[in-house]
């Protein structure tokens, strides 16, 4: 009962937000923290869980953004059959990418994926025609009734909590143990069936779709966007909001994406120093929490709601005792 009451009481804030949010820049953070959630709690299962060092996932949250603005701002397209094609699209971008370099050590797969985030950019860049070069593309609102700043932060809502709801389902069951033992130790998971590879494509793959999906929230939020929105420091952000969140946990990196996303907001008058925090935060973390900050709050809440002792009484069974004891060796 007790670990159920913070859960309905940010279930609560969440659905009433645009009725007490001070203003409309506090909706606009809270849809921003939202939508980096999509695409971290895709990335999650490949970092945190996979164990796969993937550094470059701010390449197919560009593709999803631009292909959400070419379709649903160029063609024509409606904005949620857009979306949809910026996930599929970023899905099998992430297909393409895994295959061969999913096969690579650790070090080395991330090599390739910041090679695929740095060729994406130069891709866009190079691309006029198609994506307005330097200059950018304007990307459109959503239909109504998600054309309002209100309604755009609950359409944002919807999203995180049908992949919240998604990666929470893979994490507690049988395919979320086998995802951590290939982090743990690839032979041993070899060793009792769970199919390394295939495994790694699929989250990767789920990972591509979900960034697909979050750069194409991301591109209308922002309404405009260029080649220098995507930075290659806002792929290491994703990372290190799971790093500092902690692996193995869904909670843990959502708490990470919060924080990291705010913190910018909380230190605003020494906004030249938003690294040196960033710095600071994860060293405290690595430093005292190791675990991560979703350890520090499941020990908060086992401190609330302390773990029961159930206690077994033996009954010796003294008839079979006696027996045994009168019974000639």
């Amino acid at each position: 009962m007790r670990q159920t009451i913070p859960l309905a009481a940010a279930a609560i804030a969440a659905l009433t937000l645009p009725l007490w949010a001070g203003d409309q820049y506090q909706l606009h953070l809270a849809a921003l923290i939202f939508t980096y959630w999509i695409l971290i709690a895709g990335l999650n299962l490949v970092v945190g869980f996979t164990g796969q060092l993937s550094i470059g996932h701010v390449g197919l949250l560009a593709i999803g953004a631009y292909t959400f603005a070419i379709l649903a701002g160029k063609a024509g397209v409606d904005p949620i059959a857009a979306m949809a094609a910026a996930g599929l699209l970023c899905g099998l971008c992430g297909l393409l990418l895994g295959l061969p370099s999913l096969r690579l050590p650790g070090f080395y797969f991330a090599m390739a994926t910041m090679a695929f985030a740095l060729i994406v950019g130069e891709l866009v860049l190079a691309s006029d025609s198609l994506t307005g070069g330097g200059i950018g593309l304007p990307a459109p609102v959503f239909n109504p009734p998600f054309d309002t700043p209100s309604g755009f932060y609950y359409l944002v809502l919807l999203l995180a909590l049908l992949v919240t709801w998604g990666t929470w389902n893979v994490a507690r069951h049988m395919w979320g143990r086998g995802l951590i033992a290939i982090r743990d130790s690839v032979v041993t998971a070899q060793s009792v069936g769970v199919p390394v590879f295939r495994a790694k494509l699929i989250v990767f793959v789920f990972s591509g779709i979900t960034a697909g999906v979050a750069g194409a929230v991301f591109a209308s939020l922002q309404t405009y966007i260029t080649p220098d929105t995507f930075v290659f420091e806002l792929s290491m952000f994703f990372f290190v909001c799971i790093i500092i969140g902690g692996r193995g946990s869904i909670i843990g990196p959502f708490l990470g994406t919060v924080i990291l996303t705010a913190l910018p907001d909380l230190v605003a008058p020494l906004a030249k120093l938003g690294n040196l925090f960033y710095g600071l935060l994860l060293l405290l973390v690595v430093l005292l929490v190791p675990e991560g900050i979703g350890r520090l709050f499941a020990l908060v809440m086992e401190r609330f709601r302390p773990r029961k002792m159930t206690s077994m009484p033996v009954s010796p069974d003294l008839d079979r005792l006696a027996s045994a004891m009168r019974t000639p060796r």
